[in-house]
């Protein structure tokens, strides 16, 4: 009991240190000020060393595991045969029949085999030679203990490079990173000087159990009894279940306004935890719910069920006037607006954005619906509020919806997406080639056709010339529009690209440089579009996924979620610039109309040059809905939460919001009726 307890408070006094360093360096790299004064940071710490505590405890199961399994019962004859026997059936079995290991196919078996391999011969080996138990013993409490350490110190590194990058702790993005491995570890190697990073790493840890639990392996041999088990397991399962059920109490205590105050003094260990377990949020469990949701949709649309109702055509649009023209559509990867010098940025790192935007019908308030990359997807191909939880994209049954592409290949388009990754990563090419679109990733390119290229894949310019080839090709075989959408990598870290474009080198592997490239990247690529002779019947729709950033003092601040917008069509579409506040799922109905296509709509979007169109937006995280009207930003959260700010524009911030003291009911339940229909319309294909 007393090796227990000492082996324990040793891990769990790292486990403190390490996290109370940890939110000091968070708050001092965060980008811009907290908002929390003196007695917050000293609550954050506080209420920060009581979460670690209790995550600590509970991670020491691993190490009572272990502990359990030292003695020499195990070893008498009879048990010792019998566990040799089971270990040994285990084994010819993973390695000569079909088992579930099987069923996942790839390097999964083997490692199955491994395992059991390794468990066979090391038992028999410590069965029939006892001389080897206690230094078996006593190496695997050096691995496990310097494990801990070792984890415990490599988390710290990983929730600083995630706060750098998000200024959250770890939540569902973490969870995502965990599927797709092979792009974010090479991400992260290409991002930041990781070798030096992970032997320094590995050093300290080395050095920090050397120091901490030298004298405590010697003692191992004393362990051999079984008698102390009974009272270290009653006194760990009394901690632990104290520790589980406060973590969900302490997490109270994460509700503020501040997002700051909330995410600095949470665990992020748990936070990964939380963010698995909710990959999926029901939208009537958690949400707030109205009785006349869908009455209230079908008001807004003149709908019928699902939201469906006919959109007309318009005889005096382009489309009656110059036939079908192409579609070309441009989503760039984290492209905020307040990157160009047209809202506001004094570096001139957009001139192509913002020569474009001179000369395009330009949207100057439109709002991304997320955070992600398929939250934008989502929102220019299914035209939908954002759905709690996971994207629509993400989710299982994601074949078959009435996409912008399947609309287009009923009016006789031919419908692409390209995309200069591979596009499983976040089940794009999946998602889209159910779903109305050839799909064209990295693939389908030649080796001479990629210039550049790092772990997410090629260089825009590369991809931009793939869409070039494609629109060549595809207007030379017959007279069938186009519609193309393609989604730019470049602005993304690491933030590489060819060297000699811009005068940024790519070895800085900034966020500047990352953004003037993919700026350069679409400059270059209209310039040598105006040469094609398909150009003049083509329009050109770009736009943003989201922004670089999204995290803030408020759960939604409104400025992080501004995107840049534009429709460009020289002699085609009269430049112009709109006001409005929008969405962005009213962007491609507001093409729609602009070329005067009808079709059978399920779309929330609206054409935003609609003379009875109400400006509105919808804007999210993962659990977080907001619906911002007027000047009035309603947030919708799970605990059927309901909270409501206003815009009161200060000298740094003209979208800066203030909690009200008043919910405006009316508001409320209008958020309330469109993200609960459209979760429920679409559940049969979600869940």
């Amino acid at each position: 009991m007393n090796f227990f307890l000492t082996v324990s408070s040793k891990l769990l006094a790292l486990i403190l240190v390490v996290g109370f360093l940890l939110r000091i360096v968070l708050m001092i790299v965060t980008p811009e000020s907290l908002g929390i004064g003196f007695g917050g940071c000293t609550a954050v710490l506080g209420l920060g060393l009581v979460n670690d505590l209790m995550v600590g405890i509970l991670s020491l199961v691993f190490i009572w595991a272990y502990l359990m399994t030292i003695g020499n019962r195990k070893y008498r004859r009879i048990p010792g045969a019998v566990i040799l026997t089971l270990l040994a059936a285990a084994f010819i079995y993973v390695s000569c029949f079909n088992t579930i290991f099987d069923e996942y196919g790839s390097v999964v078996p083997m490692i199955a085999r491994g395992i059991f391999g390794f468990w066979l011969a090391s038992f028999a080996l410590r069965y029939f030679i006892p001389q080897i138990r206690i230094g078996w013993a006593r190496s695997w409490f050096w691995i496990i203990s310097g494990l801990y350490v070792l984890i415990t110190i490599f988390n710290a590194a990983g929730e600083y490079f995630f706060w750098d990058e998000f200024n959250v702790r770890y939540n569902f993005i973490a969870v995502d990173y965990l599927i797709y491995t092979n792009e974010v570890v090479g991400n992260i190697m290409e991002s930041y000087a990781m070798v030096p990073l992970m032997l320094t790493v590995v050093a300290v840890s080395a050095a920090l159990t050397g120091v901490l639990f030298r004298k405590d392996a010697s003692r191992l041999p004393s362990l051999l009894t079984e008698k102390w088990k009974v009272r270290a397991t009653l006194g760990y399962a009394a901690a632990a279940a104290i520790a589980w059920l406060s973590i969900p109490a302490l997490s109270l205590c994460q509700r503020s306004d501040n997002i700051y105050y909330n995410e600095l003094q949470a665990n992020g260990v748990y936070k990964f935890a939380d963010a698995f377990t909710k990959n999926h949020l029901e939208y009537r469990q958690f949400y707030h719910v109205v009785d006349d949701a869908e009455a209230t949709i079908n008001a807004i649309y003149g709908s019928g069920d699902r939201n469906m109702r006919t959109i007309t055509a318009d005889s005096t649009a382009l489309v009656d006037s110059i036939g079908q023209p192409n579609i070309v559509l441009i989503t760039m990867e984290s492209m905020s607006a307040d990157f160009m010098e047209r809202y506001g940025n004094p570096d001139h790192i957009t001139p192509s954005l913002d020569s474009l935007a001179k000369r395009s019908l330009t949207f100057d308030c439109l709002i991304a619906t997320g955070n992600r990359t398929v939250r934008g997807l989502e929102a220019l191909s299914l035209s939908l509020p954002p759905s709690p939880g996971e994207s629509i994209i993400k989710r299982n049954g994601y074949k078959g919806l009435r996409t912008t592409g399947a609309l287009l290949d009923e009016m006789g388009y031919r419908s692409i997406f390209l995309y200069g990754g591979n596009s499983y990563f976040d089940n794009m090419g999946a998602f889209f080639g159910s779903n109305g679109y050839e799909v064209i990733d990295i693939n389908d390119f030649e080796p001479d056709e990629i210039v550049f290229k790092n772990i997410w894949g090629m260089a825009d310019e590369s991809s931009y010339d793939k869409l070039i080839k494609t629109l060549d090709n595809a207007t030379e075989k017959g007279s069938e529009p186009v519609f193309i959408h393609m989604m730019t990598i470049s602005n993304h870290r690491p933030f590489t690209y060819p060297e000699g474009r811009i005068p940024i080198p790519t070895d800085s592997k900034s966020r500047r440089g990352g953004v003037m490239y993919a700026d350069y990247s679409l400059g270059r690529f209209i310039e040598m579009a105006k040469k094609q002779p398909w150009f003049d019947n083509t329009v050109f729709v770009i736009v943003a996924d989201h922004c670089a950033s999204s995290a803030g003092k408020t759960e939604l601040p409104i400025e992080k979620y501004h995107i840049p917008a534009m429709i460009y069509a020289p002699g085609l579409v009269e430049p112009q610039s709109v006001d409005k506040l929008c969405s962005q799922i009213d962007l491609m109905p507001t093409l729609f109309a602009l070329l005067g296509l009808g079709y059978e709509s399920a779309f929330y979007g609206k054409n935003i040059m609609a003379e009875d169109y109400e400006p509105r937006a919808f804007l999210a995280t993962y659990e977080n809905l907001g619906y911002l009207v007027s000047d009035t930003l309603t947030v919708l959260s799970p605990g059927r939460r309901v909270e409501q700010s206003s815009i009161r524009p200060t000298t740094d911030n003209p979208l800066n919001t203030e909690p009200v003291e008043q919910i405006d009911s009316a508001f409320a339940d209008r958020a309330a009726a469109y993200y609960q229909t459209s979760a429920e319309w679409y559940a049969p294909v979600l869940f």
